[in-house]
């Protein structure tokens, strides 16, 4: 269970706070919230974001129900350090797509006194744990785990299960590319496809078969 610390200014040592999970469960919109408590208390905040990650809007941070803070997005983990300097609270969202510097740079900052808020999904498409986000969970003071609902069967869903045919493990994407599937629909869904791809193939071996004789 996460408890929300404060600063403490006599230890001079801040923290990690890791908040993970699959599409659709509310990882970004419990960031945001986290954030703009420290912004109320008016704490200095600083939130970042890969450059990549343009999906709703180049400089802000949105949840998938709109709500939205200011970020500024940086190419790499190494650019947010001086970026941050100053800051009593730093915010990164989407850390999965961040370089495994990014594991450093949130240590560094939490040995430097900072409360560090990090977000990102823990597990790619195909069910592994994804980028830096294992050791970023490891090194943390505070993980929570948020889930979706499956669309399937209505339980908790953990994995993001991909609706298109890409196989590369970096896709931006919202509901049209992926949906949150529980343990058994997720098992189901790739069993599913991976019959579909044994049909596909044999009868791509029976065609060249059949041109060959």
């Amino acid at each position: 269970m996460f408890l929300e610390n404060t600063v403490n200014h006599k230890e001079q040592f801040g923290w990690i706070e890791v908040i993970c999970g699959s599409m659709f469960s509310g990882k970004t919109e419990e960031l945001i919230r986290r954030l703009k408590r420290a912004q109320i208390a008016k704490q200095k905040v600083e939130i970042f974001k890969p450059a990549i990650d343009v999906r709703y809007d180049e400089d802000m941070v949105v949840s998938h129900d709109a709500n939205e803070i200011r970020s500024t997005p940086v190419p790499a983990a190494a650019n947010i350090p001086i970026l941050a300097d100053g800051c009593d609270v730093v915010g990164i969202d989407e850390a999965q797509f961040f370089d495994d510097e990014i594991v450093r740079v949130c240590n560094d900052l939490a040995n430097k006194g900072i409360r560090v808020i990090v977000a990102g999904l823990d597990m790619d498409f195909k069910g592994n744990p994804f980028g830096p986000m294992p050791n970023l969970m490891a090194t943390a003071e505070y993980v929570t785990k948020v889930h979706a609902v499956c669309t399937k069967t209505g339980n908790l869903a953990q994995y993001s299960y991909r609706k298109t045919k890409s196989e590369a493990i970096v896709l931006l994407g919202e509901v049209d590319e992926y949906e949150p599937l529980s343990r058994a629909a997720y098992y189901k869904a790739t069993m599913r496809e991976k019959i579909r791809k044994m049909k596909v193939q044999d009868e791509e071996d029976i065609s060249s078969k059949d041109n060959k004789s």
